[in-house]
């Protein structure tokens, strides 16, 4: 933990450009190793051995998000900086699997390429590409911006009008990263970095490139408490990952109001990384879900919460009683016992005995009360089915 006294900090300033401070702040990273930038962080197996040292020097982080992805994934990686997230992950998707580095700074993007071949040849395959633009607007390719750029410079008001039509063509026509495409985000002490007007979109990007069921998993700094004024005008506490956190219950916040379901935080750092001003600042792992968007529909499904609750209540305000049937839609009975989903181990799956095609069902009732009768599970039919065959059976010409 390191304690940094109040009057020791640089004296606040009255405005400057957030992206700017962080622009210089890493452009100077890529060049000579930062250690202030880096919270310590053990990383999952030994992902590290065959890469360059000078990548790992020179890569930030305060987590370890690379070890929740799996064989066969597409991931994109939000500030990829000198390219570590990346390679370790390609190990673990392998060929079959894709790696998409995304960030804004041309000196970190030049050193992750760097070593693009030598890794590929190590590896056996190539599955990692970097690619420049803002991470909170994911379907700009600011290269293909830069070409438009250099064949039409912008010198008159008209000028901006046209640069500004032209990325929303591009936007439109060529998304640097097209909707519901990628299986997992994960991001290494970043998002932090966002200035505060744009943090909503970029969480509005996050999920909007993630598939169905994709899933996000951040690691980032948080504080205990709302960061000073004299905190947020440093801009050297800014690029260091300290003015731009996010307070603790607010960062899990923003997953939800994007959209995401299942936010879990996977690991907590136990003693602060810096306290500044009294107030704790410590890497934060999350993970969240999509995909709970879409039509209740009823097919006489039931899930039983296992506990040890008594009772617990979802993002939705639905309430799971222990060992209790309760009645959920489609959508949400999928949710809740999908194995790659974070619910399955909790929860009892009970399905229809009779199968209703999607086509066919109603509109669940989300008003009715939570419980659902064994009957409606087993349908109408079941209990004369049941006493006709037993009858057929015992009958004096069966084989009883």
């Amino acid at each position: 933990m390191t304690e940094i006294a109040t009057n020791d900090l640089p004296a606040p300033t009255t405005a400057y450009d957030v992206e700017n401070a962080v622009l210089e702040r890493y452009k100077a990273g890529a060049r000579e190793a930062q250690p202030a930038l880096c919270c310590p962080t053990e990383y999952e197996g030994g992902y590290l051995e065959g890469l360059p040292q000078e990548i790992i020097e020179k890569d930030y982080g305060c987590g370890d998000p690379t070890r929740y992805v799996k064989a066969g994934e597409t991931v994109v990686d939000l500030g990829s900086g000198a390219g570590k997230n990346c390679y370790i992950i390609a190990q673990k998707v392998g060929s079959q699997g894709q790696v998409i580095g995304v960030d804004f700074n041309d000196e970190m993007l030049g050193l992750a390429k760097k070593y693009q071949d030598e890794i590929a040849s190590k590896l056996g395959y190539s599955n990692v590409s970097f690619v420049k633009g803002k991470i909170q607007d994911l379907a700009l390719n600011l290269d293909k911006v830069q070409w438009w750029l250099d064949k039409n410079p912008v010198t008159s008001i008209e000028g901006i009008g046209a640069l500004e039509a032209e990325s929303a063509r591009l936007r439109m026509e060529s998304p640097l990263i097209p909707d519901n495409s990628v299986d997992v985000v994960i991001s290494n002490c970043v998002l932090n970095l966002v200035r505060s007007q744009d943090k909503q979109q970029l969480f509005q990007e996050i999920y909007r490139v993630l598939k169905r069921g994709g899933r996000a998993v951040i690691s980032d700094i948080v504080c205990d408490e709302d960061p000073t004024p004299a905190i947020l005008n440093d801009p050297e506490l800014w690029s260091g990952c300290i003015a731009g956190a996010f307070r603790e219950d607010e960062f899990l916040e923003m997953f939800e109001q994007a959209g995401f379901y299942g936010i879990e935080i996977l690991s907590r750092q136990e003693e602060p990384w810096q306290v500044i001003e009294g107030i704790e600042f410590r890497s934060l792992t999350v993970r969240a879900f999509k995909g709970k968007d879409g039509p209740c529909l009823e097919r006489n499904q039931a899930v039983i919460y296992k506990g040890p609750w008594k009772q617990v209540l979802d993002d939705d305000g639905h309430t799971y009683e222990r060992g209790q049937r309760m009645a959920v839609c489609d959508k949400t009975y999928k949710i809740l016992t999908d194995g790659n989903g974070p619910y399955h181990r909790d929860m009892v799956p009970v399905e229809s005995y009779q199968n209703i095609p999607l086509e066919e069902a109603q509109a669940f009732d989300c008003q009715r009360t939570g419980i659902r009768h064994p009957q409606e599970t087993k349908g109408l039919d079941y209990r004369i089915t049941v006493t006709n065959e037993g009858a057929a059976c015992c009958a004096p010409e069966s084989c009883c």
